[in-house]
């Protein structure tokens, strides 16, 4: 159970005692049972569990992209549940980066054309999306693929066009469902550095997975079991070293 600090910043996520029921009568299933936590501007909070307990479900409340059967959702402040569908779709374009584990690309368009998209959409020009995507790629160590179509990348170069995407613009949130799963162990590390990168710079992260050493990166691991928080733990950054950034290389070793 997460409680307030005052000392704090508000936090970009916020659920409030939600839960999330499938189905009704003997077909009842409880994917959530009372989830009450958040995310504060600057935290990376990985989320583990095993099969079943309630992850991917967890991220798409977080995300707008479900709605909880009981309980409330805020991102910035804002309750999801009290949104229009155009609104809400507003809000996730602009301040939600969400990193899918089937990656969503649109095959006609180019690796630099699908993560311009949501820019374009807010209006951004054309010239500037290009060139923010341009750097999101160089960002991931990709931008040789700037003018590639999805069908002609591996996936794991589609999962870092993806999460390029999510990262794109002044995203406040990143939700990420398995981000490493198809990359290797060092191109794993190096995503995992980009999203601990932004954190540090401000924004707030919720990752599933279920590597421990890709959770040892996050400040705070919350255990789901059964749909509810089993546990929390400090991730091994916040308890090895608080007061500085301390990050595990791809051996578990820990650098400055």
């Amino acid at each position: 159970m997460s409680h307030a600090d005052p000392t704090r910043p508000a936090p970009v996520l916020r659920l409030a005692d939600v839960t999330r029921v499938h189905g009704r009568g003997a077909a009842e299933v409880h994917a959530l049972r009372g989830i009450d936590l958040a995310v504060h501007p600057g935290e990376f909070v990985a989320v583990m569990g095993p099969s079943g307990s309630g992850k991917s479900t967890l991220l798409t409340l977080a995300g707008g992209l479900d709605q909880p059967s009981d309980g409330e959702v805020l991102v910035e402040g804002v309750p999801l549940g009290g949104l229009s569908r155009g609104k809400l779709a507003d809000l996730r374009r602009r301040s939600i980066g969400y990193v899918f584990q089937d990656y969503n690309l649109i095959p006609a368009l180019t690796a630099a054309e699908n993560i311009a998209l949501p820019r374009e959409l807010d209006g951004v020009s054309g010239r500037r999306a290009r060139r923010e995507a341009l750097a999101a790629l160089e960002e991931l160590g990709i931008g040789e693929l700037a003018d590639r179509f999805p069908d002609d990348m591996s996936g794991g170069q589609q999962q870092r066009v993806a999460i390029a995407r999510a990262l794109i613009g002044e995203r406040r949130l990143v939700l990420a469902d398995e981000p490493t799963g198809a990359l290797d162990s060092a191109t794993g590390d190096a995503v995992l550095g980009v999203l601990r990168a932004r954190c540090d710079a401000g924004a707030a992260a919720m990752m599933v997975t279920h590597e421990a050493s890709h959770a040892s990166w996050a400040d705070r691991i919350i255990h789901l079991r059964d749909g509810a928080v089993a546990s929390e733990s400090p991730g091994y950054r916040s308890a090895t070293c608080p007061a500085a950034v301390h990050r595990p290389n791809s051996a578990g070793e820990v650098t400055r």
